[in-house]
């Protein structure tokens, strides 16, 4: 008997949470991406969004910037935080290269300024999803980082003092993260600002050193020090007194 074969399933359409206030964008984005086989939920409230988001699962996150209650970063920070890892493409009329680094930084993984073609906008939705379902299963257990008190969470993306979540911005963060993946080991100021500043041609180079600043003030009381070291650039290592 010859056996037949099976066809292949269809795939099942993109779940996509879009998280926008203008109704307007909401109802043309929802009728237009639809017709695609994507299948658009709308949330137009930051302070809703990250309940929607952890109640649809969806594939990808299509973030506007500008939303109230709670903006998009913010909403962005806590996702990521609370261990939520869909894709997210920023939607964003914020024309400035640091908003968007900021995005990244917190989390984003892509960028889309408006206003913007539908097509490009498809494409992206798709080639996030495609990314995600493509990336290899991760066998083993993420090793958090720990130097001193301070504790970083690879999969929530938050640094904890103890059980309490420091409260950083997406440059301190940025900053603390490459530190604490090489604790007692020096950083040059180049590549600290590299990983801090990417791409931000228009940021001075002293602008690392603020960071700096106010991340050693918050890690005070930490037991955990942000050693500057003169030609070399700064180390972090554990401390009794990190103020």
């Amino acid at each position: 008997m010859v056996k037949l074969p099976v066809p292949a399933r269809p795939a099942p359409p993109m779940k996509l949470l879009l998280v926008e206030d203008d109704p307007t964008m909401q109802t043309t984005l929802q009728r237009t991406l639809g017709r695609r086989q994507i299948d658009v939920r709308v949330c137009g409230d930051g302070a809703q969004a990250l309940a929607q988001w952890r109640a649809l699962d969806p594939d990808v996150v299509a973030l506007d910037l500008s939303l109230p209650n709670l903006d998009g970063l913010q909403v962005l920070a806590q996702a990521r935080a609370a261990g939520l890892r869909a894709p997210v493409l920023l939607l964003t009329a914020r024309g400035t290269v640091g908003d968007r680094v900021m995005g990244l930084n917190a989390g984003a993984d892509d960028y889309l300024p408006k206003p913007f073609d539908l097509d490009e906008l498809e494409a992206r939705l798709r080639a996030l999803r495609r990314r995600r379902q493509d990336a290899p299963a991760d066998d083993g257990v993420p090793t958090p980082m720990e130097v001193g008190a301070l504790r970083f969470e690879p999969d929530s993306g938050a640094v904890y003092r103890g059980a309490e979540v420091l409260e950083l911005t997406p440059r301190e963060l940025a900053l603390l993260q490459a530190l604490m993946a090489k604790p007692g080991h020096a950083l040059s100021k180049e590549r600290l600002f590299e990983l801090v500043f990417p791409g931000e041609a228009e940021v001075q180079y002293e602008a690392i050193e603020v960071v700096v600043y106010r991340l050693r003030k918050k890690l005070a009381g930490t037991g955990t020090a942000l050693v500057t070291l003169r030609g070399l650039g700064y180390l972090l290592k554990a401390a009794p007194d990190a103020g």
